[in-house]
């Protein structure tokens, strides 16, 4: 637990202060937002606000990982490293596409398909190695599952290996996209973000004290996952550097995590889902991300299929993703921002209290 607390609350503070000196060395290299001209017009105010503030979420959380670990002279686990290993590559890809806006001026980066492939590099890997028998535990226990779960594994249904490696890609790609997507307005992905990542936290610990790879439990169904302690720490200390980064991005923000950040926030919650055996209850938890995701994908699914029925377009809409159409609505940013902020809680209470009453049933409490 102590370990949790210093990675978490270091990470914070290298967030914290770090985003202040990453204000001031991007500002003066001129790395500035650029805008969307189909974007929102309040926006246009935004322009040139220094981006690529991801680089600080991600290394203050690796930074808070590894010294926490060596504090208390422990060894990194194959699931941290993993998840780590995950959580930088898509924010390099991130970084990627952020310097390319800057770089030639544009408000689009990395072409589609070049991002693509990107992610898709860095989740195969990632899958393969969370599967590969090399990293299995004493008890025989690999990172990832071949198994879909929800709170624990549905053990009657194991899946190939390459089906599983393909459905990892597809959660991990859609999840560091969804993230992507919400992040449209001040504060809005960090602090949603910073809600999921500490129930994961919560999660973590929770496996740890009702872990399998104890002698003590005597009661309830234990889980079965192969690093829950070491789990906790990393997502603890992506918690502390997501709350550190908010106070210079919440409204007015005066820095943006670009796609470093949130490619990389995406990346590490469904490697998070993946590697607690908790794929399905990700939906719930983050539930915000879920139906920012769907809005786009309704509006432009609705659009399409009208405008080849009728020959002109129509939107469910008025502008996607869903935070954006309360904008056009009228609403301000500050008050889509909160009322989001507490969709979000909601959903994590809700996740937390059906994984808890699980645990509850299988007790026989």
């Amino acid at each position: 637990m102590r370990a949790i607390l210093l990675g978490g609350g270091l990470s914070l503070l290298i967030s914290l202060f770090g985003t202040r000196l990453a204000i001031t060395v991007l500002s003066r290299k001129g790395y500035g937002q650029e805008i969307r001209d189909d974007g929102p017009t309040s926006h246009h105010t935004k322009r040139g606000t220094p981006t690529m503030g991801g680089i600080v979420i991600v290394g203050a959380s690796v930074v808070g990982y590894f010294a926490a670990k060596l504090a208390f002279g422990d060894w990194p686990s194959a699931s941290a490293l993993l998840l780590l290993f995950l959580f930088v590559g898509l924010g390099l890809v991130g970084f990627l596409d952020d310097f390319i806006k800057i770089y030639k001026q544009r408000s689009l980066g990395l072409r589609s398909k070049a991002k693509i492939v990107g992610q898709t590099a860095v989740a195969v890997a990632f899958g393969a190695l969370a599967l590969s028998p090399w990293l299995e535990d004493s008890r025989g226990e690999t990172p990832a599952s071949r198994h879909i779960s929800f709170i624990r594994d549905f053990e009657s249904w194991t899946l190939p290996t390459v089906v599983v490696v393909v459905l990892i890609w597809l959660m991990i790609t859609g999840t560091s996209n969804a993230v992507n997507l919400t992040d449209g307005l001040d504060g809005l992905a960090t602090g949603a973000s910073m809600m999921v990542f500490g129930a994961y936290t919560l999660v973590n610990i929770w496996q740890n004290n009702q872990w399998c790879g104890q002698l003590d439990i005597s009661y309830g169904t234990c889980y079965d996952v192969r690093d829950p302690l070491d789990l906790a720490i990393v997502s603890a200390a992506i918690t502390g550097a997501c709350f550190g980064f908010l106070w210079w991005n919440a409204s007015p923000a005066k820095i943006f995590m670009g796609d470093t950040g949130s490619l990389a926030l995406g990346g590490a919650l469904a490697g998070l889902a993946i590697l607690t055996r908790t794929e399905l209850l990700l939906v719930v938890l983050g539930g915000l991300f879920v139906a920012v995701t769907l809005s786009v994908m309704l509006q432009v699914s609705w659009f399409k299929a009208t405008r080849r029925l009728t020959g002109t377009g129509r939107r469910i809409f008025r502008m996607t993703p869903l935070h954006h159409h309360f904008e056009m609505l009228g609403w301000e940013q500050v008050t889509v921002v909160i009322r989001f902020w507490i969709i979000t809680g909601l959903c994590v209470v809700t996740g937390l209290g059906i994984f808890y009453a699980e645990w509850v049933a299988g007790t026989g409490a």
